[in-house]
């Protein structure tokens, strides 16, 4: 059984269409709508168009997305936006990789088709581009749409995806979950329709897109830190050598030392600097550990879900 998750806050514009459409392409899936405390209909809207209707009360799309992925069993799960950005025709297509070509995560890739000419706001359009290369450099990936609502999932990914996020930085939090751990990724590219006229974001891209670039150095920090600290010594141990060279020179010209306190500086910059190195060290070692017992974990709960399915 393939399940339609669909996260909605006030979208009563356009859920009716997306519901039906999905309905349309997918005959026998279950679509599921996750009502977020909306104040416009949508939920009742949803129900008439056929749409199995849940809520979540705690606000945030995160919140939404754990609520969906906990207590729904689905063989395959595409999640999609309920404004209508998303064409359902997309749909069977993402279901047969998941079910057939065994993709763990299937990205409906909005930013090598439509997006950049139907999207209107230029620094959505930059934001998106900017945390692509990112994410990439970082986590040395190839994900061609890093922030798409669009996705498709297979049970192992969705039962072990420990979600953190609460609001719209769950996709970027999915993308490099999926990176790190090594889950089998495949970019489906998907047109991008803006939303119709009426119908609000409910993004703000600046407070939002801080939230993504706080979420990926978090990310980076727990997932490679002996990188993340690697840098951060560099970083010091450059400066503390900066400070200290002209004072060592002056000592070999003079034989005096005149800038004590920078002599002081320099010295607990390098401190500091070795104290990063040996903080990356033990925690990539901490890291490694934990990638060891989530592939055991990931083989229990595979077991699990052959059960369940038997």
């Amino acid at each position: 059984m393939t399940a339609v998750l669909i996260p909605c806050y006030n979208e009563a514009k356009t859920i009716e269409k997306v519901v039906t459409d999905f309905k349309k392409v997918l005959p026998d899936a279950q679509v599921y709508v996750f009502d977020n405390n909306s104040t416009d209909g949508t939920a009742e809207i949803a129900q008439k168009a056929g749409a199995i209707v849940c809520h979540e009360y705690r606000q945030g799309k995160g919140n939404v997305i754990r609520s969906m992925f906990r207590d729904i069993e689905a063989d395959c799960y595409i999640m999609t936006d309920g404004d209508d950005t998303y064409p359902a025709e997309y749909a069977k297509e993402m279901e047969e990789l998941v079910l057939k070509k065994n993709a763990d995560m299937v990205v409906g890739d909005r930013l090598t088709a439509t997006y950049f000419t139907e999207n209107k706001r230029a620094f959505h359009n930059t934001g998106n581009k900017l945390v692509r290369k990112l994410v990439n450099m970082i986590f040395k990936g190839n994900v061609t749409d890093i922030m798409t609502g669009y996705r498709a999932f297979s049970p192992l990914f969705v039962k072990s995806f420990p979600i953190q996020s609460k609001g719209f930085e769950i996709e970027t939090e999915m993308t490099i979950h999926a990176l790190d751990k090594n889950f089998h990724i495949v970019s489906l590219p998907v047109d991008y329709r803006d939303r119709p006229d009426g119908s609000v974001s409910k993004l703000n891209t600046v407070s939002d897109g801080i939230k993504v670039l706080k979420k990926i150095v978090r990310l980076f920090k727990d997932y490679k830190p002996l990188m993340f600290f690697g840098i951060a010594s560099l970083v010091f141990a450059l400066v503390g050598i900066a400070l200290f060279i002209p004072i060592l020179i002056e000592f070999f010209n003079t034989g005096l030392v005149p800038k004590m306190p920078t002599l002081l500086g320099a010295g607990v910059l390098l401190i500091i600097a070795m104290l990063s190195l040996v903080c990356g060290l033990v925690l990539d070692t901490v890291a490694k550990k934990q990638r060891e017992q989530f592939e055991i974990q990931l083989n229990i709960i595979k077991m699990m879900l052959k059960h369940y399915h038997m």
